[in-house]
């Protein structure tokens, strides 16, 4: 893939990430438990919706970090539920690639398995925050596969934000805005992300002291 037209973009992705981030309006929270938050707003990318989660979690940022990023080397797979693969297809530069996710199916079984080919950009900010920051793309390596459902990620990702005076806990927030594609009843799709998302932080909050104790 073009290097130039990679960074351009997911630059525009991290732009719109920073936006998410600080924008407060128009969010509904759909669920609350256990100290985590997640809400909803109509996307502007496509017809879903943008969801954002919220939530500290016991352990400090490289911990966390190493647990959801998205690079070669991440723990991912080995925790969270709703991924069933992951691989690097493309290293563009240290920070920037374009990754295969595979899903199992959910939802008891509504919702088939189905696989995300991303361009994926990792932004490192001055005050120690560290972001991902991806999108769906189209990669001559990874066509559709037999057994898939192709998804497709609009601009989504995470913060991993420190805590000032709490170097042991940080905030994650993240940011989901997936088309799922095939013939879902918009139903199933409503209910599956809030509850998804919320378990992606019970999950990881279990996987941070697995491998760190």
């Amino acid at each position: 893939m073009d290097p130039a037209r990679a960074a351009q973009i997911t630059e525009a992705v991290a732009e719109k990430m920073l936006q998410y981030r600080q924008d407060k309006s128009g969010w509904k929270i759909c669920r609350e438990a256990n100290g985590v938050s997640v809400s909803w707003r109509p996307s502007v990318e496509f017809p879903g919706n943008l969801y954002r989660g919220e939530g500290i979690v016991n352990g400090t940022l490289e911990q966390v970090w190493d647990c959801v990023k998205p690079l070669t080397g991440t723990l991912r797979a080995k925790w969270d539920e709703n991924v069933a693969s992951f691989e690097i297809i493309e290293s563009i530069t240290d920070t920037l690639c374009v990754s295969r996710t595979t899903t199992p199916s959910a939802a008891m079984k509504l919702i088939s398995p189905r696989d995300f080919v991303d361009l994926v950009l990792v932004r490192t900010y001055e005050d120690g925050t560290i972001s991902s920051n991806a999108t769906n793309v189209e990669h001559p390596l990874c066509p559709p596969k037999p057994g898939y459902v192709r998804g497709f990620n609009h601009p989504c990702g995470c913060f991993c934000e420190p805590l000032p005076g709490e170097p042991s806990k940080t905030s994650l927030v993240t940011f989901f805005q997936t088309d799922l594609s095939g013939y879902l009843p918009q139903g199933v799709v409503d209910s599956f992300f809030p509850r998804s998302m919320a378990g992606f932080y019970a999950n990881l909050q279990k996987a941070v002291k697995k491998f760190y104790g």
